[in-house]
């Protein structure tokens, strides 16, 4: 009898995750800079789903801050810097990327990227002395606090609708005003109680010249 090959279990947080770049840099005067991606790859033989957190979610925006990865796919995350000010210069936060089985809730395994914004890309290299700064800042972001990024929401614009049903329904009206026999009319098979007077059509025939003009300006 053929045995059936189960998925070992996987233990909380050993799963490793496959993220590139590890780091991303933002320039205040490269505005193509504001606009990063990250990759995150899935080549096992299931699918996950991931969640991206952040130190600072009110910098960033974050397009699919969360998703699913079909095995041996790979799929891109944005990420907008939406706060370009110089007191943000240098300052470093940390994107974590979480994933899990598509049937489960517990991560399974993270992984964490730097951001940081700088003045310029033009401007000289930093010392080795500063590159040792820059390594002891990150090492104290090792237990930072993360938070949930907020669904991203495009701009909204007005969008140009048609006329309201009600519009409609007040053209349909006037038009049967001004198709009904006028007061007077002796030979007309139409109840005499339906039978208008000229005064009546007249303002059925200015409504309707006004519905026409708001009709066409939508």
């Amino acid at each position: 009898m053929q045995q059936q090959h189960r998925q070992p279990e996987l233990v909380e947080g050993s799963l490793p995750v496959f993220v590139f770049p590890t780091e991303l840099v933002f320039y205040a005067d490269d505005q193509t800079s504001h606009k990063q991606v990250l990759t995150l790859y899935n080549p096992y033989e299931f699918a996950l789903k991931f969640k991206v957190l952040c130190t600072a979610p009110n910098k960033y925006t974050v397009v699919d801050a969360t998703g699913a990865v079909k095995p041996q796919c790979c799929v891109d995350i944005v990420i907008r810097h939406r706060d370009v000010r110089a007191c943000h210069y240098g300052v470093y936060d940390k994107f974590r990327l979480q994933v899990s089985e598509q049937s489960q809730r517990k991560a399974l395994g993270r992984k964490e990227v730097t951001a940081t914004l700088r003045a310029s890309a033009t401007l000289e290299p930093p010392s080795p002395r500063a590159q040792d700064e820059e390594r002891r800042i990150k090492e104290q972001f090792a237990d930072s606090e993360f938070f949930e990024q907020t669904a991203f929401q495009p701009e909204s614009r007005p969008v140009a609708g048609g006329p309201s049903v009600l519009t409609v329904l007040l053209g349909l009206v006037c038009m049967a005003a001004l198709m009904l026999p006028t007061l007077g009319e002796q030979e007309s098979s139409v109840p005499v109680y339906l039978h208008l007077s000229v005064n009546k059509k007249l303002v059925a025939a200015y409504v309707l010249g006004l519905l026409t003009m708001v009709i066409l300006r939508t």
